[in-house]
């Protein structure tokens, strides 16, 4: 039933109906879910009807439907702070360092959160190293269920912290004309979310919002490759098909056996991999960078076909030892995960240190995915030797590859240097802002 307008506010929109099949477990289109949760972000909503709203939706079981995550995603995504879409594809199409079957575009690794693992921040440290080879665009926030989140880690660096909150939709092409990394902090882009933190906070549960943030990149459509994690192994299926629904090109979603959201250390990761191979013939293209740019996002899609594989990963096929996550759990507050960073990125931790090996694996896998592994020649600058890993493993990946290139990011001290350059950038963008 489509939301009508409430006779006590023309702001305030009734749902009323909806709520009703809702709770009966009626069968609704994700369109009208959709339509309702996209109230949300305007404050259109009253507080009672988007906590019921929420509430019933997760009670239905309906907020883990592969459709339903598609649409809200992007009714979120609208409504989140538009960028200048064109500026920005000219800017990847300067900065993005094509190799193998990486296209230079933007490339994130997210998790959803609330495993309960309280491990080191992984995720973020290894965006960091993917951005000395790749273009990341890094969608994040601060902690909610753990002690240290992306925002809390970043803005714990010293002596000199970035400014993440210089990253906006208007600012976003110039930090990328200086850096090939990017933190995009939820509340900058996603302004309406300030409508139901409040309610989500009062209701002590976890609702749709815990599962869109990884579906939720504001430059989703220039995202050529992710790893998402999940933090319950049934929800595996389900945002792989989520994102091939959406569109995405190449994607990894993973979850370690001991329902870890990121690749596990300690032993069994269970893999979905996303690929969309698109048909030179359909596209009118073969494999031109520049003519695919000119394809539209929608274009794109329909123009090419999305497979699902499923394989499990462990430490060993990274060419790695494993270690219990006890080793990378100590749930610490987030200025000591930064002194631990910065002392990664100086290539000071000893080369089978727990810390050291969770960031190999999931940065490796972020290089696999991205297909600048496949490359069968190697020129990433000083410190590469060239000796391309051509060993493959689960999903026909070069997971071994991924590692060397992994190492040469901090020996080289690309990695640190490509953190400084996004340090630089955004107090630059704050500089000419004020």
């Amino acid at each position: 039933m489509a939301p009508q307008a409430a006779s006590k506010g023309p702001q305030t929109i009734s749902i009323s109906g909806l709520l009703k099949e809702l709770k009966s477990r009626s069968s609704i289109h994700e369109n009208e879910i959709a339509a309702a949760f996209a109230l949300i972000f305007d404050n259109s909503l009253s507080a009672i009807q988007c906590s019921s709203f929420l509430s019933f939706l997760a009670l239905s079981g309906r907020d883990q439907e592969p459709r339903i995550l598609a649409t809200c995603a992007s009714r979120m995504r609208e409504a989140a702070a538009q960028i200048d879409r064109e500026s920005l594809r000219r800017v990847i199409r300067t900065r993005g360092r094509r190799a193998g079957s990486y296209r230079g575009g933007l490339c994130d690794i997210v998790g959803t959160g609330g495993d309960g693992h309280s491990t080191f921040n992984v995720s973020t440290t290894a965006s960091i190293l993917g951005s000395s080879l790749l273009l990341i665009a890094k969608h994040g926030n601060r902690a909610s269920s753990s002690t240290s989140g992306s925002a809390d880690l970043l803005q714990a660096i010293a002596p000199k912290a970035p400014n993440i909150e210089a990253v906006t939709a208007e600012t976003l092409p110039r930090i990328y004309e200086n850096s090939n990394y990017a933190f995009l902090f939820a509340p900058k882009f996603h302004t309406g979310m300030k409508h139901v933190a409040t309610i989500r906070k009062e209701l002590g549960f976890r609702t749709i919002f815990n599962l869109l943030g990884p579906l939720a990149n504001p430059v989703e459509g220039l995202v050529e490759a992710r790893i998402v994690g999940v933090a319950q192994q049934d929800l595996l299926p389900i945002f792989a098909e989520s994102l091939r629904l959406s569109g995405a090109d190449k994607v990894l979603v993973v979850c370690g056996a001991e329902n870890l959201d990121e690749i596990s250390c300690a032993g069994i990761t269970h893999c979905r991999r996303v690929s969309r191979r698109r048909d030179p013939k359909l596209n009118g293209i073969s494999g031109n960078q520049e003519e695919d740019d000119s394809t539209s996002d929608e274009e794109g899609e329909s123009k090419a076909t999305a497979e699902i594989d499923q394989f499990a990963l462990r430490p060993a096929d990274f060419g790695l030892s494993s270690h219990p996550l006890s080793e990378v759990s100590p749930g610490k507050l987030p200025g000591e995960n930064a002194e631990t960073l910065m002392r990664l990125l100086h290539n000071k931790l000893p080369k089978d240190d727990p810390v050291l090996v969770f960031v190999l694996i999931n940065t490796a896998a972020l290089f696999a995915i991205s297909g600048i592994c496949d490359a069968d020649v190697s020129d990433m600058g000083h410190g590469d030797d060239g000796h391309v890993i051509r060993e493959t493993g689960p999903g026909g990946l070069r997971w071994k590859e991924g590692v060397r290139r992994a190492r040469w990011a901090i020996e080289s001290g690309q990695a640190l240097a490509s953190l400084n350059a996004f340090i630089e950038a955004t107090w630059a963008s704050t500089a000419n802002n004020g």
